[in-house]
């Protein structure tokens, strides 16, 4: 018996429900099933410490495949090992062990049965969170097994969820203190406020009843804010604006907040594009599907999507959905309908305090957005 995370386990439920079902509903922007909509899966391929393996989906079993990935992305199959097979009906009992640990027990840490683990064994799965370098957690072929790959990333409504926007410092974004100059023993007061969830907050405010004004200056990351600037040139600013908000109304919801941004309008733009173009939740979904599908604060980004084609997600009865970026509009809305601001550790990420650079005062504010867990 071992143990493992609930995020880990997530990831092998998704897959062992995908193998098991051989078939994925798409999923509707409010987390639905479309029922019309559904995409037969001819094989999921999942890359381990000790390469890759191809899981095809046949009548009432799954054939697995051994082998490596050379470099041009291309299968080769070990020629020496003979293809295991292991009937579809395996794969369901081992899914429904599995959403049982996720749905029964508290905690981010689970225990492991001995039959689960025996399995995990036998179909080869060492690494329960894929190795893979290109954010993908596998692959899967649909319709045909000569059809070509499209990359997934899992996320799990019963477990922790990574967020889509997780850069940690190079999120930060610089807000200037203008209006009074502050002496240096009142900047150390205002740092010195007591550790709260709502210690940002209350030092922003701080400021304010000090006369100071915290106003928009700049991205802290050189690569992150040209990532930024190709959405929109000012696009930060929009950015900044939602994580002040967040802070100060306690408004965590994409929705919310961009509704927010429409009546603070901080990009001071005409009426007719904020209302019968709907210029800032435009932006904020063009901000997220590139999340989704590839950008990253400190790798540049030039609008090129990565190996990143969409997501599955696990909801909270054990549902797989799945999102592609061929369904773009249903991808935008789903990620826009369902996404939040969150906030990551202060210590960790430098960033709620005041900070002296080149003579004069900034604050800074972390960006960070992940999936809401319903």
């Amino acid at each position: 018996m071992f143990t493992a995370t609930k995020r880990e386990l997530g990831e092998v439920y998704a897959f062992f429900r995908l193998l098991a079902d051989g078939e994925v509903c798409m999923g509707t922007p409010d987390v639905q099933k479309d029922e019309n909509n559904r995409w037969r899966i001819a094989l999921v391929q999942r890359e381990e410490h000790d390469g890759t393996r191809r899981y095809y989906i046949e009548e009432e079993d799954i054939r697995m495949v051994s082998g490596e990935t050379n470099r041009d992305g291309v299968f080769v199959p070990k020629t020496e090992r003979e293809p295991e097979r292991f009937p579809r009906a395996d794969f369901d009992e081992a899914a429904r062990m599995v959403l049982e640990l996720l749905q029964g027990t508290s905690g981010e840490e689970v225990e492991v049965s001995d039959a689960l683990e025996g399995f995990l064994d036998a179909v080869r799965i060492y690494d329960l969170e894929a190795k893979s370098d290109d954010r993908t957690d596998f692959k899967v072929a649909f319709w045909d097994v000569e059809a070509p790959l499209s990359g997934f990333f899992v996320r799990c409504r019963l477990s922790p969820m990574n967020p889509l926007l997780d850069g940690g410092r190079t999120a930060n974004l610089k807000l200037e203190q203008t209006g009074v100059k502050f002496a240096v023993p009142t900047v150390n007061k205002i740092n010195a406020l007591p550790e709260s969830p709502t210690e940002v907050a209350e030092r922003m405010r701080m400021i304010e009843r000090l006369g100071g004004v915290l106003k928009y200056s700049d991205v802290a990351d050189r690569v992150f804010r040209c990532n930024l600037l190709m959405i929109d040139l000012h696009f930060p600013r929009m950015l900044a604006e939602m994580v002040r908000l967040m802070h100060l109304e306690g408004i965590t919801r994409v929705p919310e907040l961009t509704e927010r941004i429409k009546e603070i309008n901080p990009l001071k733009i005409k009426d007719e594009l904020i209302q019968k173009h709907r210029f800032y939740e435009y932006k904020m979904k063009q901000f997220l599907l590139a999340l989704a599908l590839g950008m990253r604060p400190a790798k540049i980004f030039n609008g090129t999507d990565s190996a990143v084609e969409g997501l599955f997600l696990v909801d909270g009865q054990g549902e797989v959905l799945c999102y592609h970026q061929s369904r773009r509009q249903v991808l935008a809305d789903f990620l826009y309908r369902n996404s939040r601001f969150e906030k990551g550790p202060l210590e960790k990420d430098k960033y709620g305090f005041l900070e002296r650079e080149n003579g004069t005062w900034y604050f800074k504010l972390n960006a960070k957005i992940g999936l809401v867990k319903r």
